[in-house]
């Protein structure tokens, strides 16, 4: 395996390039530049994460959407691309819920998933509520739920129709969240930080 320095981290990559490595380290894509993966997750940003995936793919199991959770590359491009040249992201979201099967293939997800979540941990707070914020937005993601383990809260943004986020009222301990696109799907909060 190759270490990651051997690469320009100033440089600009596409999907063809991502292809093409063996690192060690896990790496995303946003906008061409290079972002290393935080180290694995935190116990508890993994038990938030696997209830979440089991709860939604309970929900999803007989329906057309999917979800998946991470590692899973999602490709995103502004524009319909042509070749893995042309795609300049590649992220790979904690949670990902798809409705357009058209969009999955053995790779991932070729295009933006309808609802995005992604848990907080330290290390990666500003590549989630900047980079891929922008990211998402502007790719279309409908529904993006940032969730803060230590806070206890989750931040939920939707896309309206101008093409852009806006956020609702931060949901936390003894309320309820439910999905904007998938508007059966509800969780109590004192089940998802798990206080009794």
């Amino acid at each position: 395996m190759k270490s990651i320095d051997t690469l320009d981290l100033d440089g600009t990559y596409s999907y063809a390039d991502y292809l093409k490595w063996e690192f060690e380290e896990r790496l995303e894509l946003i906008k061409g530049k290079i972002f290393k993966m935080s180290p694995a997750p935190a116990t508890r940003h993994q038990k938030i994460a696997g209830m979440l995936f089991a709860e939604i793919w309970q929900l999803l199991k007989y329906r057309d959407c999917q979800v998946f959770v991470a590692p899973f590359d999602v490709r995103l491009s502004r524009f319909d691309v042509q070749s893995e040249k042309e795609i300049l992201t590649v992220v790979q979201p904690d949670i990902s819920v798809v409705c357009d099967s058209r969009k999955v293939d053995e790779k991932g997800c070729l295009g933006a998933p309808d609802w995005i979540i992604e848990i907080l941990s330290p290390g990666n707070t500003r590549k989630e509520m900047d980079d891929k914020f922008d990211v998402y937005e502007e790719s279309g993601v409908k529904e993006y739920w940032l969730v803060e383990p230590n806070d206890e809260v989750v931040f939920v943004y939707v896309l309206i129709e101008e093409g852009k986020f806006i956020g609702l009222k931060p949901y936390t301990i003894g309320q309820a969240l439910t999905s904007i696109t998938l508007p059966d799907f509800t969780i109590e909060l004192n089940q998802l930080f798990d206080k009794k």
